[in-house]
């Protein structure tokens, strides 16, 4: 497909470079892929919803967690297998800023939820005794609404930005759905304030999420190893073993996704796309899988709930 006119609004989405006649069949296992995290999450959600045994802060968390991954689905769907299943590769401007306003912003409140998490696990095993009165019901709603704002307004300087710029170079993106570096790639406007806010918010949002869940794990692992017991210790470290699991889940396909921006240049078109594929598709797949095996009372739950339905 061409690439319109600069002085259009309209953009051009990249499927897998030089592998179009294998669309067809791409597009089945993206297609499950995007169904196993529609299912997945819900599932999740479910439980929590109906098991009066989860209605704790962990799994609060844990649900705007699954809620989180579910948005990142939909807000991506329409784009990744409209390519796939051949429907359309245009976007226009408008719907491309709405959807990196969603794409950066829940990723935003995925580190968010992670780092809320972190400190809950700090909190069960560094100060098991005052847990409760930490985290009360209204203290995690707070946490969730700040997590939730945090993300929503934080972002919106540079996204408001992206609708009055000039995109004068060929409006053709580097992913199957779009991404604020993207429309900067493609703006003759002046980008620094954009460039600095972003790399600002990185640096204040994410790193800083990142900086201090590891900082709560060197608290978590200090106490643990303080404790006389040998099974003791094996069963704190086991209730954070999930959550380990998701934070790896998540950081590892951004670091990736950055380093393949910034260093990448020299690399295949396909290598982007399969890494910004990884970065939508990934965490949302994996957080309900790594949950349901790893945390005893969503496994014995679902299997309860499934022997009811067989």
């Amino acid at each position: 497909m061409s690439a319109p006119a600069t002085n259009s609004s309209v953009f051009i989405l990249t499927g897998f470079p030089g592998l179009d006649q294998y669309y067809p069949w791409f597009s089945i296992p993206f297609s499950s892929i995007y169904a196993m995290v529609f299912l997945g999450n819900c599932l999740v959600l479910h439980v929590i919803r109906t098991e009066p045994s989860l209605h704790e802060p962990m799994f609060y968390f844990l649900a705007l967690l699954a809620l989180t991954d579910l948005c990142m689905g939909l807000s991506t769907v329409h784009t990744v297998l409209g390519i796939l299943w051949g429907l359309s590769q245009e976007i226009s401007l408008d719907a491309c800023i709405a959807q990196t306003y969603f794409v950066h912003g829940l990723s935003c409140t995925e580190s968010g939820v992670l780092l809320a998490m972190a400190f809950d696990r700090f909190t069960a095993i560094c100060n098991p005794l005052r847990y409760s009165s930490i985290l009360t019901n209204s203290r995690v709603i707070q946490f969730m609404v700040i997590i939730v704002l945090r993300s929503t307004v934080s972002i919106l300087p540079v996204i408001i930005r992206l609708k009055f710029f000039h995109y004068c170079r060929p409006h053709v993106l580097s992913h199957s759905f779009c991404l604020h570096q993207d429309l900067l790639r493609l703006a003759c406007s002046d980008i620094r304030f954009n460039s600095f806010y972003a790399l600002a918010l990185v640096i204040c949002t994410l790193l800083l999420d990142a900086v201090l869940i590891l900082i709560s794990y060197v608290f978590i692992l200090y106490t643990v190893l303080a404790i006389a017991s040998r099974e003791e210790r094996l069963k704190s470290l086991q209730t954070c073993v999930s959550h380990l699991c998701a934070v790896l889940v998540f950081y590892i396909p951004i670091i990736g996704l950055t380093m393949v921006h910034r260093f990448g240049k020299h690399l295949s078109p396909l290598v982007h796309v399969l890494m910004g594929n990884i970065y939508i598709l990934f965490p949302p797949l994996m957080n309900p899988i790594i949950y349901s095996v790893k945390t005893q009372q969503i496994r014995s739950r679902m299997k309860k709930w499934f022997s009811l339905k067989m």
